[in-house]
C-alpha cells in the first residue's frame, strides 16, 4: 500500500502520516489520513471486544471459560491499578482510566500487525492530554472551590503564581509529547529497519517489535495513565 498505512510489505516504507483520499468539506479539501484509518481499525477492535465481553458476562458461569477468564483478568488488573493509586476516588474515575488505558495500549500494540500506531501522531495524543487537563481542573474547581484553586496557585507565595500557571499549562503538553515521542521513535526505528535493510530484515525484526511495540508500548500506556491518576487525585484531594 503506497500510502504508508503499513510499516511492512511495501517498497515505499516511511514513518510519515500520509493522505489516503481527499473529500470536499464546505469548499475545502480535507484528507482522510493513515492515522484516521488506523484509528478506525483500533476502535473497531475495541468495540468488537467490548460487545463480545458484554455477551460473555451476561452468560457468565461459576467456572469461567477461556474468554470469560480474559475479561475478568483485564477488569481485575485495571481495578487494582486504579484503586492502588486513587484510593477511595477510584470508583469515580475507573471508567475513564480504564478506557484510555485500553485505547492507548491497543494503539501502541497495533504496530505488531503492520499498522502505523495512531499514538505516533500528535493529533491523537494531544486531545488525550487536553481531555485529562480538563478533567483535572474540573475536579479541582468542584472539590477545592475557587478559594482552594487560588490557594494552590499562590503556593508557597503569591509571587509564584505565574510559575504555577506555566506548570499547569505544561501538564497536557508533557503528557501528550511523552507518549507521542516514545511511540514515534519506535515507528521511525522500525521504518528504518524495513526501509534500509529490507533484504535481510527477515525474522529478526520481531525482536525489535517485542521491545518497541510490546514493552515500550505497555510502559508508555502505564506512565500516561499513572500520571493522569496522580494529577486527578491531587485535584480531588481528600474528598
Amino acid at each position: 500500500m503506497p500510502n504508508g498505512i503499513w510499516l511492512g510489505g511495501s517498497a515505499d516504507i516511511d514513518f510519515m502520516v500520509h493522505g489516503v483520499f481527499p473529500y470536499q468539506f464546505f469548499g475545502h479539501t480535507v484528507w482522510i489520513t493513515t492515522t484516521h484509518i488506523c484509528l478506525l481499525i483500533v476502535l473497531l477492535v475495541i468495540i468488537g471486544f467490548a460487545v463480545a465481553a458484554n455477551a460473555a458476562m451476561k452468560r457468565a458461569t461459576e467456572v469461567p471459560g477461556f474468554f470469560q477468564n480474559i475479561v475478568e483478568l483485564v477488569v481485575e488488573m485495571l481495578d487494582n491499578m486504579i484503586k492502588s493509586t486513587m484510593g477511595k476516588s477510584a470508583s469515580k474515575f475507573a471508567n475513564y482510566i480504564g478506557t484510555i488505558f485500553i485505547f492507548i495500549l491497543i494503539c501502541n500494540f497495533s504496530g505488531l500487525f503492520g499498522l502505523r500506531p495512531p499514538t505516533a501522531d500528535y493529533g491523537v495524543t494531544l486531545p488525550l492530554g487536553l481531555l485529562t487537563f480538563v478533567l483535572i481542573h474540573y475536579n479541582k474547581f468542584k472539590y477545592k472551590k475557587v478559594k482552594g484553586v487560588v490557594a494552590d496557585l499562590c503556593d508557597p507565595w503569591p509571587i509564584w503564581a505565574p510559575i504555577n500557571i506555566i506548570g499547569y499549562i505544561a501538564v497536557p503538553i508533557s503528557l501528550s509529547l511523552r507518549l507521542f515521542a516514545n511511540v514515534l521513535s519506535g515507528v521511525v526505528m522500525m521504518a528504518l529497519v524495513y526501509g534500509l535493510l529490507r533484504v535481510i530484515a527477515i525474522g529478526w525484526p520481531a525482536v525489535l517489535h517485542v521491545y518497541f511495540d510490546l514493552f515500550s508500548g505497555a510502559i508508555q500506556t502505564y506512565v500516561f495513565c499513572m500520571l493522569t491518576m496522580t494529577y486527578i487525585s491531587d485535584a480531588v484531594g481528600d474528598n
